[in-house]
């Protein structure tokens, strides 16, 4: 299989997307309303539709990059999209609750260039609003006509099960030394990445092929390349949260390296013989709070340690596992295509 040139995928990407953020948003936006007032008010908030205040804000709705995956899936299986948009609206639904807890366990206080929901009405709410998308979730699937509802459930509480695990180790590794036998490595880092990030998008190709009643191989086949696109793109977010640029992810620049959060460019770099490498395990080491000379002198040594070539290295290549999954079984080509024009939007977007 050829995959379409690359200029060609990032000029369809956005109206693929588009199309099916335009499919699930109804459904999408009536789960919500299913929601406590003052719940359903912080998901809007979330997911781009208004502000805190209650007010429209148009346009800033994210990627819909998850629904997405959900659609096409269903479509490469040979169903229609629309038996997938309960699954789509699920995966939604998830992703939202878990950027809520997620920005309240890290501390962050902007996404998409605003307060985030912890920051805008406060941490119970925020933490209640999260649960209550949870189990709205499930219900949704639960609920859902059809004979395949008992089987997507089955699917979304073990991606669940794996979410909350991923969690847990990436909160574990805070605590744990940048260098010496306890220091967190690269391959652990990458365990955690499968389980936290894979494991959502692994969830959303899923549920497409599962609602469009594919058989077991194809389900599996279109999880597993799901698992690979989540892990792509932890690898990106990773350096955008080093390098991005703020005015395009609405964090401050080297965002990550502030926190002194333990991400894939800077444990590759620490697990080189570089000498660069020594220098910056000796700088992050100190446990102080870094000042802006310094952050900028460890995102220097990260990459003079190969640490940002790692990463885009890493990047591709779950990129090409993922291909190779989505060949291991027949699919539709018109849908497999779409799928196809979404991978390089992984890799080269800015935010």
């Amino acid at each position: 299989m050829t995959p379409p040139p690359a200029t060609q995928q990032q000029s369809a990407a956005p109206e693929v997307l588009a199309r099916c953020r335009d499919l699930v948003r109804p459904a999408l936006a009536q789960a919500v309303r299913r929601l406590h007032p003052w719940h359903a008010e912080m998901a809007a908030f979330s997911l781009g539709w208004s502000a805190a205040d209650g007010s429209p804000a148009p346009g800033s709705q994210g990627k819909g990059l998850r629904q997405a995956l959900t659609l096409l899936s269903a479509e490469a299986a040979g169903a229609p999209a629309e038996n997938a948009v309960v699954g789509a609206v699920a995966v939604e639904l998830i992703h939202v609750f878990s950027l809520l807890h997620d920005d309240i366990m890290d501390g962050d206080e902007t996404r998409r260039q605003r307060a985030t929901v912890w920051k805008a009405y406060g941490t119970g709410p925020a933490i209640l609003a999260g649960d209550a998308l949870f189990a709205l979730a499930v219900q949704t699937l639960a609920d859902s006509p059809g004979k395949y509802s008992a089987t997507a459930v089955r699917h979304l509480a073990a991606t669940l099960t794996d979410l909350v695990r991923g969690q847990a180790d990436d909160l574990l590794f805070e605590s744990r030394p940048w260098n010496g036998p306890q220091a967190v490595q690269p391959h652990e880092y990458r365990r955690m990445t499968e389980h936290k990030t894979g494991a959502l998008l692994g969830c959303a190709t899923g549920l497409g092929a599962v609602l469009a009643g594919a058989p077991a191989p194809t389900v599996d086949a279109l999880t597993q390349a799901g698992r690979h696109l989540g892990m792509a793109f932890q690898a990106v977010d990773d350096l955008l949260g080093i390098w991005g640029d703020p005015e395009i992810t609405g964090k401050p620049v080297h965002s990550d390296l502030r926190r002194l959060k333990k991400t894939y460019p800077v444990l590759s770099a620490l697990a080189t013989d570089q000498p660069a490498a020594q220098q910056l395990a000796t700088l992050l080491a100190t446990g102080n709070p870094l000042d802006a000379t310094d952050i900028q002198h460890a995102a220097e040594l990260i990459e003079e340690a190969g640490g940002r070539t790692a990463t885009l290295t890493e990047a591709h290549h779950h990129l090409d596992n993922a291909r190779h999954s989505l060949e291991s079984v027949p699919l539709t080509p018109a849908a497999l295509d779409e799928i196809l024009t979404l991978l390089p939007f992984l890799i080269d977007r800015t935010r």
